[in-house]
């Protein structure tokens, strides 16, 4: 077992700086370097958490002897870093979504498998309490219909990357994601999407160019049926979000953290609990780094991919009317 675990980071910006807070209690966790094309933010990061500032990934991943790689970088400017890193040796933490093209996931899970390295996708709420507990709770039982929402509201300013179609890939590919990706998680691989998006109630916002509201109806491999609903309309403050799972006379309530099984049992409350292992995903990767134990790790490079294609499979659905079906998790 190594005594650190040595890190360098690609991109420095707000998601990479939530990790950075997280690794910093982490005995394990040396950062030993970061990059970022903006040079001032690399800078404050390296001030904020040590490493040595690059502002170039491929003189990084030249010059330094790491452990790891993070690579939190828009979805759009997924380019060969992670395979550069792979092909070095090192464990991948990718955050999501991993790419904005099928074929570009696949040509980095293919890399990463050829390499051999452990990997790691920033799907956190793997590690949310109330959705390990529906987890548990699920396994084994067929569930009829799942509902879904999140609600919120637009991410950064005018000039945010996140509002622009091109690079974030809409709300749905680069934020429900998360919503998406649990729902696979707790109840299985996805089948078929068919969606609709509308984009007018916000198209007067500055240099918005994703849709205001995303909703899809998709059906899994095992039969259950579900919905999924998000939007940025919510920009100024009430919003919300969670999961409705619906079995024969039973409803799995999951709010945040908690999860509750309603109606409940006769003289109890209805919440689920966890016997999964308490961490979160940074503790998770690095743990994993540090053993070559790869079991603290909930979702994989190759896991990932799947999550990405029903979300493009519901991009595609709505620019085309039809239903499109999702083969990797077949």
């Amino acid at each position: 077992m190594a005594d650190k675990v040595r890190i360098g980071f690609i991109g420095v910006g707000g998601i990479a700086r939530h990790h950075l807070n997280q690794l910093k209690p982490i005995s394990k966790a040396e950062v030993v370097a970061l990059c970022d094309l903006n040079e001032a933010a690399a800078q404050a990061a390296s001030s904020d958490h040590g490493g040595t500032v690059y502002t170039d990934y491929h003189r990084l991943l030249d010059q330094e002897e790491l452990d790891a790689v993070y690579i939190c970088v828009p979805p759009k400017f997924h380019s060969d870093a992670e395979i550069l890193a792979a092909q070095k040796g090192c464990a991948l933490f990718v955050e999501k979504p991993v790419a904005l093209t099928l074929d570009k996931a696949l040509e980095i899970q293919a890399a990463i498998e050829q390499a051999g390295v452990l990997s790691s996708v920033g799907y956190t709420m793997r590690y949310w309490l109330g959705i390990c507990a529906a987890r548990e709770f699920l396994a084994g039982k067929q569930a009829s219909m799942v509902c879904c929402n999140r609600w919120g509201g637009i991410a950064g300013g005018p000039d945010h990357w996140w509002r622009n179609l091109d690079i974030s890939g809409g709300q749905l590919v680069e934020q429900a994601t998360h919503q998406v990706d649990a729902i696979r998680w707790m109840l299985g691989e996805i089948k078929s999407v068919w969606a609709r998006y509308e984009q007018q109630s916000m198209a007067h916002h500055e240099n918005f160019t994703i849709p205001a509201s995303q909703a899809l109806a998709f059906e899994m491999v095992n039969g259950t049926v579900g919905t999924l609903t998000c939007s940025c309309a919510m920009h100024k403050g009430g919003g919300g979000g969670g999961w409705d799972i619906l079995l024969d006379g039973q409803r799995v309530s999951i709010q945040g953290m908690d999860a509750k099984l309603l109606p409940p049992p006769e003289g109890e409350d209805g919440a689920l609990f966890s016997s999964m292992p308490q961490m979160n995903i940074d503790e998770g990767f690095v743990e994993a780094v540090a053993t070559g134990d790869g079991a603290s790790i909930r979702s994989t490079y190759a896991d990932a991919v799947r999550s990405l294609e029903v979300t493009l499979a519901a991009n595609e659905s709505a620019a085309t009317g039809k239903v499109v079906e999702c083969r990797l998790g077949r």
